[in-house]
């Protein structure tokens, strides 16, 4: 994990998916595996964008994107991620970011290819509510 403190500017993060602030000064940290996530697919711009869904990887406990097709964990919808972050150029560099485990998210506005489809809407009901405006 890369714990120095470096500058990175990435432009403007789009959080119009939050549908309220509710939740938002509760998210939690995490760590995302960045080689779980694709670099021309999950960040060509160079960063994480925030909105992407999360799942847990059950043997790291460490993050990476929703996939209901994996089998390490990430096949459960646990959360989107808060803020923009910054991707590393080695992708065995993994890096501290932000989660939102609990509030009400655009769908329409998740960045592509930020799909959640209905399982993992089942399986953070109770905790995030999803709308289509």
């Amino acid at each position: 994990m890369n714990l120095q403190q470096t500058v990175r500017s990435f432009g403007m993060d789009d959080q119009s998916w939050l549908a309220s602030e509710h939740g938002t000064r509760a998210t939690e940290s995490c760590t995302l595996d960045t080689s779980t996530f694709t670099p021309n697919t999950h960040y060509p711009a160079g960063y994480f964008k925030s909105g992407t869904p999360l799942g847990e990887i059950t043997a790291t406990k460490k993050f990476g994107p929703y996939d209901n097709a994996a089998t390490d964990g990430r096949q459960t919808l646990v959360g989107h991620l808060y803020a923009a972050v910054g991707a590393p150029s080695d992708n065995t560099i993994d890096v501290a970011a932000a989660i939102l485990t609990h509030g009400k998210v655009r769908l329409s506005r998740l960045p592509v290819p930020a799909a959640v489809d209905a399982a993992g809407r089942a399986e953070v009901a109770g905790s995030i509510r999803y709308v289509n405006h």
